[in-house]
């Protein structure tokens, strides 16, 4: 491993990278064209100059300079035809690969395992999917092409100056060697501060984003001073990551400036030398070499900083290669479309543990005929969300099974499966659109006129119709601008509109107010009849109905049976619960 950190350059890397050009052979074959162009046409313009010094200035002969004149005018117009022509096509051809990876990343990533957002970083996974991927284009657009045609105009121009006096571009060559080996080291410590640098700004974002999103809490325990703080420090570091590149890059380019004005010193004294009483050079020579050295070595200057880009985007194609390269999504191998389920649900000792060794839940045994509306209640941390987590796949179990009318639901699509469940959730996310948008997650197969009705059926559409625009309001990020039980409601409605198979309230009225709770009372007998359906609550109050109670504790099962069976069992567990939370509300 350390070994490949010091690789200045990752050959594979790239490799991998340029598979992604495939689509668009046409557009990189423009740009290597464009780019020869470029190395070709500016390498003759000195050429040209130094002929009509010789063949005409030299010898006060004006005939036919004109022609000369016009050959210059032509390539420099061509130079500048091919260098549009390499930036338009060179970009578009950057911001199409980056197109097609940040797609090809939010489809793995929207793939994953809930375990691995449960360790990754939100701030994190956007520098990847936004930040990097523009570093990614600029390989293409500054970085790939660039370096290239550098190189190749290096080539052409020492050729060029050896084919036309080869004693004084020896002069030149002989510095070469010390730029390049400057380039090398340049290169090396700049790919370590560019790595430092993403990794600053990886965290920069990830504090950001999670400040902005607590910023009530923030703000709840006066902790301003003290995140500030925070802020200032890894400001400070990720300022200091780009003050190491702004220093090798003060340090590398004046040196390469210095060797290439000593250089070009050197050949007009030498070649002036020549020209006056040596004559092993020629006016024409020396006018040429005049405009070859700068040529020659203000390409060495944008390789090291077309490299600098270069290096960024492959950091950070090797950041998002590495999300792409993780496999954390759930087995997808199932053949069977569940297209509706009758909900017989079949939990068979089951073993699961988000960390391993540490089971959650203890060989969970449980049955559920279709139509039941049953509840789990029980302690903080005793499993209760563990087991709907699990019948949506969103985690795997690790021993038995989990069946819907005697199916395993690891032979059905998940596709299917999670079409037939529908989940109230205690924390409601609302995205930043309209109500109707929110309900309906804009699949088109819901109508307004389904969705109007559904409100209607659970009793909030007059709630709705009261707000700006009603089903057209914009509730903002997260859904801001209405209340916890508004929310409440609306996430309620969204799991009701798809018409569920079965249907699972996971401390759905935890957070809302007696009168939301007595809508959602009202509704959750209109959809669980003749539903299958699973009540999680804390409070007792909302589950006394239930067909079938199951009581969990520390990850088993500890007792089953009806509200009035489950009361009748001296020192049971839900009988304890219940005196300790409805009786004593009742006193109160």
């Amino acid at each position: 491993m350390a070994n490949e950190k010091k690789k200045v350059f990752d050959v594979s890397l790239f490799k991998r990278l340029l598979q992604y050009i495939k689509p668009y052979k046409l557009v990189f074959i423009i740009s290597l064209v464009c780019v020869i162009g470029l190395a070709g046409f500016g390498a003759l313009r000195p050429y040209v100059l130094q002929q009509a010094i010789d063949k005409h200035v030299a010898l006060k002969a004006y005939d036919g300079f004109l022609f000369y004149v016009i050959i210059m005018l032509v390539l420099l117009l061509l130079e500048v035809v091919s260098q549009l022509l390499f930036i338009y096509y060179a970009s578009w051809l950057g911001q199409s690969v980056v197109k097609d990876i940040r797609v090809r990343l939010y489809e793995h990533v929207l793939r994953f395992k809930m375990k691995y957002y449960d360790k990754s970083s939100v701030g994190v996974l956007i520098t990847r999917t936004v930040t990097d991927m523009e570093r990614i284009a600029d390989i293409f657009g500054d970085g790939l092409f660039m370096i290239f045609s550098d190189v190749l105009k290096m080539l052409v121009v020492g050729g060029m100056m050896f084919y036309m006096n080869w004693k004084l571009s020896l002069i030149a060559f002989v510095t070469m060697p010390i730029v390049l080996f400057a380039t090398k080291i340049f290169q090396k410590y700049m790919k370590r501060a560019f790595e430092e640098v993403r990794t600053e700004v990886s965290n920069l974002n990830s504090f950001v984003q999670e400040r902005v999103t607590g910023m009530k809490i923030l703000q709840l325990f006066t902790r301003e001073d003290t995140e500030y703080k925070k802020f200032k420090t890894i400001n400070e570091r990720h300022k200091k990551g780009w003050l190491k590149t702004v220093w090798y890059n003060s340090v590398f380019f004046p040196i390469a400036e210095l060797l290439s004005s000593i250089t070009l010193g050197t050949i007009i004294w030498v070649g002036g030398i020549g020209v006056v009483m040596n004559n092993t050079a020629t006016e024409g020579d020396l006018f040429a070499f005049i405009m070859f050295v700068p040529m020659l070595f203000r390409p060495l200057n944008q390789i090291a900083n077309k490299f600098n880009t270069l290096q960024m985007g492959m950091v950070a194609a090797d950041r998002v290669f590495k999300v792409l390269d993780t496999t954390s999504q759930i087995d997808d191998t199932g053949t069977e479309i569940a297209s509706e389920f009758k909900g017989d649900l079949t939990f068979k000792e089951v073993h699961f543990s988000y960390v391993e060794d540490e089971e959650v839940l203890k060989g969970i045994s449980l049955d559920v005929k279709a139509g039941e509306t049953i509840a789990i209640v029980g302690a903080t941390g005793a499993g209760k969300s563990t087991i709907i987590n699990l019948l949506n796949r969103f985690y795997d179990i690790q021993k038995g099974t989990i069946c819907i009318d005697g199916v395993d639901i690891k032979s059905l699509t998940l596709k299917s499966l999670r079409a037939q469940i529908a989940i109230v959730l205690q924390d409601v996310f609302l995205f930043a659109d309209t109500i109707h948008n929110n309900i309906t997650l804009k699949n088109p197969n819901i109508t307004e006129t389904q969705v109007q009705q559904a409100a209607k059926d659970i009793g909030i559409h007059e709630f709705i119709m009261s707000l700006p625009n009603g089903y057209q309001y914009n509730v903002k990020e997260r859904g801001v601008m209405l209340s916890s039980g508004q929310r409440q409601l609306i996430s309620f409605l969204r799991a009701y509109v798809t018409n569920p198979s079965i249907l699972v309230l996971d401390e759905a009225t935890s957070s809302v107010d007696s009168y939301s709770e007595q809508l959602i009372q009202d509704a959750t007998d209109k959809i669980t009849k003749d539903r299958t359906s699973i009540v999680i609550a804390h409070r007792l109050a909302t589950v006394q109905k239930a067909d079938q109670i199951i009581v969990m504790d520390e990850g088993r099962i500890v007792e089953k049976g009806t509200h009035d069976e489950l009361l009748k069992k001296e020192d049971g567990y839900y009988r304890n619960l219940y005196e300790v939370q409805f009786l004593k509300a009742e006193v109160v």
